[in-house]
């Protein structure tokens, strides 16, 4: 059985300030944030694909930054991997009291609650200030708005009939069309708008039960797919895509589009 001792082991070698790797050596924690998230970013596409060749290869390397941004924080004497482990042990034991307590949990709803109940009591022991307190800012824009209402709707703070949610949609669309027919306009103001029809927006996908992280993933996939179909028709035609006219090119798009 692999021994997690090799990696961390393997890691600290490639940190050796004399025999070391140069380009290991030069990290800290600012410069491998881009690569934790480009790794995350690589095991969400493996899951999406349903690559499994490719999962196995990318949690290793979603590993790896875990590993290496705890060794960064043993050199500087904050914590070790060691501790990074009884920690999500313990945490993982403390909210799962219907495995490891007495309580109970007849469903996943069940589950859930209990999951949320004792991360309260954690927080409270914390002393956060607010329900957002832990609530990271470098989360996908969709994803942190999704978390944001969320965490409100669990106190109360949210809307009661689904159709008061579309309702508020259709509110947003009307205020970006009006800032968009102002003259002189006001950039900061439509992008104000925008981002108060977006939100709305995440608030439907809530209240339906999905996430608008995924949706928008689709919808781009499902873009990019047919206009790929559009290039390929463009081609065949012995033509070139800034040779068409918008006219042909939407004639195009939806021909792709029927024959899906």
């Amino acid at each position: 059985m692999p021994d997690i001792q090799k990696l961390i082991n393997i890691t600290a070698q490639l940190r050796h300030p004399e025999t070391g790797c140069p380009w290991d050596i030069k990290q800290n924690f600012d410069s491998i944030l881009p690569c934790l998230l480009e790794e995350t970013y690589e095991v969400a596409e493996a899951i999406h694909t349903k690559d499994k060749i490719a999962l196995r290869e990318e949690l290793g390397d979603l590993l790896l930054q875990v590993v290496f941004l705890s060794r960064l924080a043993e050199e500087e004497g904050s914590f070790d991997f060691n501790d990074v482990l009884n920690d999500l042990i313990e945490k993982l034991v403390f909210r799962h009291p219907h495995v490891f307590g007495d309580q109970k949990a007849n469903n996943s709803e069940e589950a859930l609650q209990n999951w949320e109940t004792m991360k309260a009591q954690q927080k409270q022991a914390k002393n956060h200030n607010s329900i957002l307190d832990d609530l990271p800012f470098a989360l996908p824009a969709l994803t942190r708005a999704n978390k944001l209402q969320k965490r409100c709707a669990k106190v109360g703070f949210d809307w009661d009939n689904p159709t008061d949610v579309f309702n508020k949609v259709k509110e947003e669309v009307l205020e970006v069309e009006e800032e968009l027919n102002t003259k002189p306009q006001n950039e900061d103001k439509i992008a104000e708008e925008l981002g108060d029809l977006l939100f709305a927006t995440v608030n439907v996908c809530r209240h339906q039960k999905l996430d608008p992280e995924t949706i928008l993933r689709n919808a781009n996939l499902k873009f990019e797919n047919r206009f790929r179909q559009v290039e390929k028709t463009v081609l065949k035609q012995g033509k070139k895509l800034e040779e068409c006219t918008l006219k042909e090119l939407d004639k195009i798009w939806d021909n792709v589009k029927e024959q899906e």
